[in-house]
């Protein structure tokens, strides 16, 4: 198996998968309070696993390399339970770019960032129009959740998507991740349902802090949580994933995409 995570690559190897047109995968996620029985580090631990198993499927395709993560985005909403690191939109937006200008600068032109966090969101979704515009290569964004849909529809039982702390945040983590998981705080690990902001069809929009959505903070029920779900859904997700890289929807934009004079 070959090796994809750009911090274990030379950079004579990086410079040979730029060559290839190899794709970069820029894993984005969080550090925030994920109620009683798992660790902050959720999103940004589940973005990047995924990021890695889709590598490893596309890279029989394709060149892939994955990106160090960035592992603080947007939780201002998660602050009043504590435990949570947060940034600014602009800090994000800066950061970045100055991410993506340095993988371009490194001779790669294919980048997707991938998403592991629900607040992230409708902010990713902006910001990639910016960096596009900005560094003159099309960026391509996903949320891993948003790829895997299918697959978490079908998986989970209590819930149709992924929520917060919940069935399916907690089964991916029991997989990856088990000695982090707080079991014996799981009966307390569940709150009421709820849909992600960027995917609400409320006609309004307002922020609202977590802790008036939910006292436990998790969204969703944990309880009834399982490794092998988590294993099948962390699959799922990257085999979603692996088929957007392969689909490569960069083709179409490069010719058209023009830098910022």
């Amino acid at each position: 198996m070959s090796e994809v995570q750009w911090n274990r690559l030379t950079a004579a190897e990086l410079r040979d998968l730029a060559a290839r047109d190899a794709v970069v995968l820029l894993p984005v996620g969080a550090t925030e309070q994920h109620g009683p029985h798992l660790p902050t580090g959720v999103d940004d631990f589940l973005a990047s696993v995924v990021s890695a198993r889709a590598a490893t499927l596309a890279s029989e395709y394709t060149g892939v390399v994955v990106a160090p993560s960035v592992p603080i985005g947007l939780s201002e909403h998660h602050i009043p339970f504590g435990g949570t690191l947060t940034v600014s939109l602009a800090t994000l937006h800066a950061l970045l770019r100055d991410i993506c200008r340095s993988v371009t600068r490194a001779g790669f032109s294919r980048i997707l960032i991938v998403n592991g966090h629900g607040g992230n969101m409708t902010a990713l979704n902006a910001l990639t129009t910016e960096l596009t515009v900005e560094l003159g290569t099309p960026i391509a964004f996903a949320s891993y959740f948003g790829a895997g849909r299918e697959a978490m529809r079908d998986i989970l039982e209590a819930q149709d998507g992924l929520m917060h702390a919940c069935e399916g945040e907690t089964s991916m983590m029991m997989a990856a991740f088990p000695e982090l998981i707080h079991a014996e705080h799981l009966p307390e690990a569940h709150g009421p349902r709820f849909t992600l902001p960027a995917e609400s069809t409320d006609p309004v929009y307002m922020a609202v802090t977590f802790d008036r959505v939910t006292q436990s903070g998790v969204a969703g029920d944990a309880r009834v949580a399982s490794a092998e779900k988590g294993e099948r859904l962390l699959e799922g997700c990257a085999r979603a994933l692996a088929d957007i890289i392969v689909r490569d929807p960069w083709a179409k934009e490069k010719d058209t995409v023009r830098p910022t004079p």
